[in-house]
């Protein structure tokens, strides 16, 4: 049997501004309802975003856990620093961990919110670029977020498309 991973879960209290700071930085669509913002961005799991009004933004790495942060594999690791910066993220690390010569390695930031995610080069033969990789399969239809607060499908409005 096997599993594939739908969706990450994002808690946030401001929902709209971390829905479209990941909706900024990853493209794709944002489909709103008053609780939960799915970010639907072409090849990845669906991002939620749900409203928890009491959130406190994670103090990693230098005080409370940050419970679990997301990867992304990207072909230019300055391009993906800009437009993580524009969108809104902040770089949690003073110094690059980038090796100049390979232009590999990664920068660690938080969004809006506070979750951490970094950013890591795919150059130099650590995969090979998106264009060479085969095309995920098609996202499956999405349910409402697990749990009684979650919307089910069927109420979810259409998405806008990024323009």
């Amino acid at each position: 049997m096997p599993i594939t991973l739908t969706s990450v879960i994002i808690d946030a209290a401001d929902i709209e501004k971390e829905s479209s700071f990941w909706r900024r930085l990853l493209g794709g669509a944002l489909t709103p309802t008053p609780t939960h913002h799915f970010v639907q961005a072409p090849g990845l799991p669906v991002i939620v975003v749900q409203s928890a009004p009491g959130h406190t933004a994670p103090n990693w790495p230098d005080g409370t856990s940050q419970q679990m942060h997301l990867d992304f594999g990207v072909d230019d690791l300055a391009a993906a620093d800009h437009t993580a910066t524009e969108a809104g993220a902040t770089r949690l690390r003073p110094t690059d961990e980038v090796t100049p010569e390979t232009r590999t390695g990664s920068r660690v930031y938080a969004s809006p919110a506070g979750h951490p995610f970094c950013l890591r080069s795919t150059c130099a033969g650590r995969r090979p670029p998106s264009s060479a990789r085969p095309a995920p399969p098609s996202p499956p239809s999405l349910p409402g977020p697990p749990g009684p607060r979650g919307p089910s499908a069927p109420d979810r409005p259409r998405p806008r498309e990024r323009g």
